[in-house]
């Protein structure tokens, strides 16, 4: 039987390092949470295990491009907020599956609104947008009203998914909501993340490894956040009296050489004795720099970054040669 004094949130794509993290906060703020992702019975959960909640939760399957599977799965669970995580997540992939990435992205967050507009109208809609949809921002730090200028599959169909949450929003009085979160990392990054493997293979040199790391453009500059706090951003767009679009960053932005250089020292090791540039890892079209401007985030939601980059490399670090500790190379 539901507990009328609990607010049950649906988070679509909660395997993933975002969806485990916010799994964790909801559950300490009183929450009863559900999760899907596509086959919740092969599923490891491996995050939900790592973050010790995967009891606390329930999972189900769910595949958000396909309508009658969305559709059942939110009249079951009848949640008060869905927070939708899902979707083909890597920038580099989506140059070899632009059609699973568009229909992962933007056709699933269609799905879901049009899910939401006919069972019940009086849900709440969190959407993770990205910033890569402002492309290049060269000297200018990306604002909510920045023009989106897309620079790979995964972007434009990000772009596309962000306009669907305003034109519903705006058209149906939809509670829908856009986080447009700039990089942010942390231990659960999937191996084939730049900085996941940037960290995993220092740290595997550091005890004794003989490998060499590649790495494509390593010229490039991002904003680097620490994903714990990201979704704490989510949590508080969806508290708010009038749904709107945040964009969440740190405001400090930094190049791949400059994570690289740092995650190396840090361990006494010297990176360019380990480092070499690959070319076939270089994107057909690559965002240069891509910087943020968060005050609206700070001025409305009271959302504040607490660690940049240099902290991220820090905790990585630690946790990553933690799980090296029995490893003789």
């Amino acid at each position: 039987m539901r507990d009328k004094n609990k607010r049950r949130a649906l988070i679509v794509g909660i395997s993933g390092q975002d969806g485990a993290y916010l799994a964790k906060l909801l559950l300490e703020k009183g929450y009863e949470v559900w999760g899907t992702s596509r086959d919740a019975q092969i599923s490891q959960f491996s995050n939900l295990k790592m973050l010790g909640i995967l009891e606390r939760v329930r999972v189900l399957s769910m595949s958000t491009t396909d309508f009658r599977s969305t559709l059942q799965t939110i009249v079951h669970v009848e949640p008060d907020e869905i927070y939708n995580l899902s979707g083909q997540s890597s920038v580099g992939l989506s140059f070899d599956q632009p059609v699973e990435t568009t229909e992962s992205i933007s056709t699933g967050v269609l799905n879901l609104l049009e899910c939401i507009r006919f069972i019940n109208p009086k849900i709440r809609f969190y959407n993770a947008g990205s910033g890569e949809i402002f492309g290049d921002t060269m000297s200018e730090r990306a604002t909510e009203t920045t023009t989106y200028k897309p620079r790979s599959p995964y972007a434009v169909a990000k772009a596309a998914a962000t306009w669907e949450v305003a034109v519903y929003r705006e058209s149906y009085g939809l509670f829908a909501c856009s986080g447009i979160l700039f990089n942010h990392e942390s231990p659960l990054r999937p191996a084939r993340y730049v900085t996941k493997k940037i960290v995993a293979a220092a740290c595997r040199i550091a005890k004794g490894s003989n490998e060499k790391l590649s790495l494509g453009n390593i010229e490039i500059s991002r904003d680097w956040g620490w994903a714990p706090e990201y979704v704490d951003a989510m949590w508080r767009m969806m508290a708010q009296d009038q749904a709107d679009d945040f964009v969440i960053a740190t405001g400090r932005t930094y190049s791949l050489r400059d994570f690289v250089a740092h995650t190396f020292a840090r361990l006494n090791l010297d990176w360019q004795k380990f480092v070499f540039l690959d070319q076939n890892l270089i994107r057909p079209l690559e965002i240069i720099i891509s910087a943020a401007n968060p005050k609206k985030a700070q001025d409305k939601l009271g959302w504040v970054a607490k660690n940049d980059m240099f902290d991220v490399v820090e905790i990585m670090i630690k946790e990553e040669c933690s799980t090296l500790i029995h490893h003789k190379y």
